[in-house]
């Protein structure tokens, strides 16, 4: 190629042909005009630096036997580089709905820290309390009320009669009760 042959249609074909040489002065030509496509679709200079990226990288792929209609490529340029922006955005559309999804499914919607605070001491109180009942109520406690046991499977388990697990966890529940009304 002389330098007398630098219309684009004679870069297209020369770059189609495989010429690095006049891709890269298409590219020279035309990344600024590309570029300010992108940011005009995208809004922001990163997303519009990689969408000028895979526009020109789409059109080395497809310049192989491209047949230039017009006197400039920037036209076909600016077709691609809509359509590259068009995916970009609907990816990122797709993502954001995704990690939304998973966000409010994972976080709440505020935090109460005062709330945490009160949840906090009125759980120590309870396990003081349970901590200063007898052996035998505290194992009554954790079966029934920790491992969700029945009256029959507790007492079972501890070798006392049904009434004995029943009357105990009964009184063990008006004190936590107790414990709960004082904290509020």
């Amino acid at each position: 190629m002389t330098d007398i042959e630098t219309t684009d249609a004679a870069l297209v074909r020369a770059a189609g042909d495989g010429s690095e040489h006049a891709f890269r002065t298409l590219y020279r030509a035309y990344v600024r005009p590309v570029y300010w496509i992108a940011h005009g679709l995208v809004g922001n200079a990163s997303d519009a630096e990689d969408v000028t990226q895979e526009t020109f990288l789409a059109a080395w792929r497809k310049l192989h036997g491209f047949e230039l209609a017009g006197e400039s490529l920037l036209p076909w340029l600016a077709t691609i580089c809509r359509l590259q922006a068009a995916n970009r955005i609907r990816r990122q559309r797709r993502d954001r709905e995704r990690t939304a999804g998973e966000a409010d499914e994972s976080l709440p919607a505020t935090v109460d820290v005062e709330q945490q605070v009160i949840d906090d001491d009125l759980a120590e109180r309870i396990l003081r309390e349970v901590a200063g009942l007898s052996p035998i109520d505290r194992d009554i406690f954790r079966l029934c009320a920790v491992e969700g046991y029945a009256y029959q499977a507790a007492a079972d388990e501890l070798g006392v009669a049904h009434g004995v697990v029943r009357n105990r966890l009964s009184r063990i529940r008006t004190r936590l009760r107790t414990t709960v009304k004082e904290s509020t």
